[in-house]
């Protein structure tokens, strides 16, 4: 089981709530992301202790292979770690943005596309996302809108509280909003094309590069009634959120010991703290802690791992 040390992410529309969250000391001001689990080449996650400490993740699969990441996963991926874990924290309306699929992006930038989703791990009173199109509109009206300023009339704005989750599919137009802070599970990738950004000038003091032409091709204009991914909650028993081809996302919330089985999956496991703490235990008797700011990564070739709270625990788990 590794942890790894955060990568904080000043950003214009950031806040101060990340740092308190990790527990963390920092002289940034606007802290709008904490990586904490990455294999973008640039900005890899290093691991935090143990024997292992100062390893970089890809040189970590490079040494473990299979047995970290899963027989299947690393034929498929090698030492390219495939998911990405932050948390965000808005402060401001983040851009509005799409992402390419698979396809789109290879042909395109050479990389994958970027599936991923959002738990909702704070909210202020107004807090809101945008997600997918409300009604339908035409590659030419969505350009029109975005000269025009008004591409958020026709796109779902939803008031969001703490557990709402957000699967976006990649293609789907999508930004957080002021007063969210958000779990983000994602593909491993760095395409996005940034559609609107209300007008907001970056540190340079020029308007930030806009991709409306190239995202015509990778927004789908199809719309939905509900773009929430809804769940019943439970307590001390897995509660999956998202099963993709990409990522399968489960919550639990506990408040005694409760077993996931990892071997079984042939896949890594992501183990996220959210709420309150405890000890991660595994099948070899090893424990480390966990608590609310923090990830572990649990090797595929653990048998199973226990999640073992100290008072109430609250955790996402994340594999292939």
């Amino acid at each position: 089981m590794y942890k790894f040390e955060p990568i904080l992410k000043s950003t214009i529309w950031g806040g101060e709530k990340i740092v308190p969250y990790k527990n963390l000391e920092s002289d940034q001001e606007q802290v709008g992301e904490s990586w904490e689990l990455s294999g973008v080449k640039g900005n890899e996650s290093v691991v935090a202790d143990g024997e292992h400490k100062g390893m970089t993740l890809s040189d970590l699969i490079a040494l473990k292979k299979g047995a970290l990441v899963g027989e299947k996963v690393y034929a498929q991926h090698g030492t390219e770690f495939p998911l990405l874990i932050k948390f965000i924290d808005a402060r401001q309306d983040l851009s509005i943005q799409v992402h390419p699929d698979d396809e789109l992006s290879r042909k395109r930038h050479g990389k994958n596309g970027k599936t991923e989703m959002w738990y909702v791990a704070g909210a202020e009173e107004n807090a809101h996302l945008l997600s997918g199109f409300k009604t339908r509109v035409s590659p030419e009206e969505y350009a029109a809108r975005v000269a025009d300023n008004t591409l958020t009339d026709v796109l779902a704005d939803y008031r969001v509280k703490v557990g709402n989750v957000f699967y976006l599919p990649a293609g789907r137009v999508h930004a957080i909003g002021a007063g969210t802070f958000v779990a983000e599970i994602q593909q491993t990738s760095d395409v996005t094309y940034r559609i609107y950004d209300y007008g907001r000038v970056g540190a340079d003091g020029k308007q930030r590069e806009l991709h409306v032409e190239l995202a015509k091709d990778a927004i789908n204009f199809d719309v939905l009634d509900d773009y929430r991914t809804h769940y019943t909650p439970a307590v001390n028993c897995e509660v999956e959120l998202v099963q993709s081809p990409y990522f399968t996302t489960s919550l639990y919330e506990l408040d005694r010991t409760t077993r996931c089985e990892v071997r079984a999956h042939d896949s890594f496991l992501i183990v996220i703290g959210l709420e309150g703490h405890g000890v991660i235990r595994d099948s070899e008797g090893r424990e480390v802690t966990i608590c609310r700011g923090e990830t572990v990564l649990v090797s595929a070739c653990t048998e199973w791992v226990e999640l073992c709270p100290e008072g109430k625990l609250k955790v996402l788990t994340s594999r292939l």
